[in-house]
């Protein structure tokens, strides 16, 4: 079962995340192409870890959720499809939906039940739907690592090679968990980042930042420049 990891202190930037997550974020999204074909909608999967170590920050991350689309609103740009693990085996995907209001009805919904993690799983269905149309994006916000990981890399891998990146928003402090989580991220050509409590805005920036990637690619990002998320977005020119 989950258990906490001692916090490794970490410097804090102007935006109020530690400067390993915000840099290599920013970074990793500034260094990544096009995401979507001209004409068709981007499309991004949204993946949450629903076990019970996440109940006491799942309001927020509902919340963020609606904020994360609020760039790409009414843009028609955008498909969205939720996907969680919770319980005992329990792996549950929604249909694509183009909006956030859509996907904030069904996440408030879903309720934390115990059990291990089933980031396989994640990944698995990632590839499938990828096989059917292109995913633009993945997000996958967690906490745990319960798995083999080098199997898990594999299949982050091989997302990464059919041009699917893996976003990682990593919650706590679990040092196992992070370095594999960066692995993943690294593999797929994706980007990790603090899922910080204690951050909202700033943390909510990042994930309108990966929407409107998904959604339009970096010609996207620079319209962000009036949104919260300004500080981060004019590093990426």
């Amino acid at each position: 079962m989950k258990s906490p990891a001692k916090p490794t202190p970490a410097t804090p930037t102007r935006t109020g995340l530690p400067s390993s997550g915000v840099a290599a974020f920013i970074e990793k999204v500034n260094a990544l192409g096009e995401s979507r074909v001209p004409g068709r909608q981007g499309r991004l999967l949204f993946a949450l870890d629903a076990t019970m170590s996440r109940q006491p920050t799942w309001d927020l991350a509902c919340k963020l959720q609606a904020e994360m689309f609020e760039a790409v609103a009414g843009t028609q740009k955008l498909q969205v499809q939720l996907l969680y693990f919770r319980g005992f085996g329990e792996c549950r995907a929604s249909k694509w939906v183009p909006d956030a209001a859509g996907l904030a009805r069904i996440m408030t919904g879903i309720q934390c039940r115990g059990g291990n993690t089933q980031i396989g799983k994640v990944f698995s269905h990632a590839r499938a739907e990828h096989a059917r149309q292109r995913i633009n994006a993945v997000v996958f916000v967690g906490d745990a690592l319960e798995e083999n990981i080098d199997r898990l890399a594999q299949q982050a891998g091989e997302l990464g090679l059919l041009g699917c990146p893996i976003f990682i928003f990593h919650e706590g402090h679990d040092a196992a968990a992070e370095a594999a989580f960066r692995e993943f991220a690294r593999v797929s050509k994706g980007a990790y980042a603090r899922f910080d409590a204690n951050a909202p805005r700033e943390l909510a920036a990042l994930f309108r930042a990966v929407a409107a990637f998904a959604a339009g690619g970096k010609a996207a990002l620079k319209l962000q420049q009036n949104t919260t998320a300004k500080l981060l977005l004019q590093q990426l020119s």
